[in-house]
């Protein structure tokens, strides 16, 4: 038996809604569906989260709308971040931002839940949405490199828990870095920019060596040029496709290895889009 794991920045779930994330959902119900960049007050969430648990029993995909279970995080900075986790699957525990955090800023990034398989497994889903950063702003890039060290040493606990026969895991999310000139179009002119500066790409070399995770899609696409999630909504750039890979499927080892495909549902036209990153979704063998 197979799951489905998606990832997808809504860009303000709000205005996603206005602009058809709904029906989004009901074509797809994903088992785990991570969302990022929410964007809203909780008492304007729960009512756009039951509308998704309402889509997804109607689609037969739960037997009651309370099935779907969520857990979320409201950025504390008004109208920033968000994050938040929907699945499916049974949820045994959730868990709550990243050790050593405690800033406004960086609340509305992570949140974790072990869910199980079909099968028995059960598995670590973080949704994570990492800071963007500026290289043009200092305040803003140690932001952004104390929630990537931060991330560090998360993934060494996740990574040593998988290792020893105990859940393995899988992160989510948009990471706002495109890991090698293959995961944007416009590399040379990109260099000296937040999101692929050579310090942000070394955190991605050290999470997929030292700590062993797997780019899962990167491992299923091989060597191509992209595919990417998202693009500027200046210029052309979607109808044009240069765009960035920033968002990400980051596995350990074993569970990366029961992955049979993917997807980056790209909306058929710029009009037609209810974010500018595209869904990711991954099928695990588990």
């Amino acid at each position: 038996m197979s799951i489905t794991i998606t990832t997808s920045n809504v860009n303000g779930l709000r205005a996603a809604k206005r602009k058809g994330v709904d029906a989004w959902a009901a074509g797809h119900t994903p088992d785990v569906w991570c969302l990022q960049e929410v964007r809203a007050p909780q008492a304007e969430i729960d009512p756009i989260v039951d509308g998704f648990r309402f889509e997804y029993a109607t689609a037969g995909r739960i037997g009651s709308p309370d099935a779907l279970a969520c857990v979320n995080e409201v950025c504390r900075v008004k109208g920033r971040a968000g994050v938040a986790l929907l699945s499916a699957l049974p949820v045994v525990e959730t868990r709550i931002g990243l050790p050593g955090l405690d800033e406004d800023v960086d609340s509305g990034r992570w949140v974790e839940a072990d869910v199980t398989t079909p099968q028995g497994y059960t598995l670590t889903v973080a949704c994570v949405y990492v800071h963007a950063g500026n290289a043009d702003d200092p305040v803003k890039m140690t932001q952004k490199y104390r929630f990537l060290d931060a991330m560090v040493g998360r993934l060494g606990e996740l990574r040593d828990e998988a290792a020893h026969g105990g859940r393995q895991a899988v992160l989510c999310g948009d990471f706002n870095i495109a890991h090698t000139p293959l995961d944007i179009k416009n590399a040379k002119s990109n260099e000296t920019h937040s999101g692929f500066l050579p310090a942000e790409r070394a955190y991605v070399d050290r999470w997929l060596g030292e700590l062993e995770f797997v780019d899962v899609v990167r491992d299923l696409a091989g060597g191509i040029q992209g595919p990417y999630t998202w693009w500027s909504q200046r210029g052309r750039a979607f109808d044009n496709d240069t765009g960035w890979r920033i968002d990400y499927q980051f596995a350990t080892p074993e569970l990366a290895e029961t992955a049979r495909g993917f997807v980056i549902d790209k909306a058929p036209s710029y009009d037609a889009r209810w974010s500018d990153h595209a869904p990711l979704s991954v099928t695990y063998d588990v």
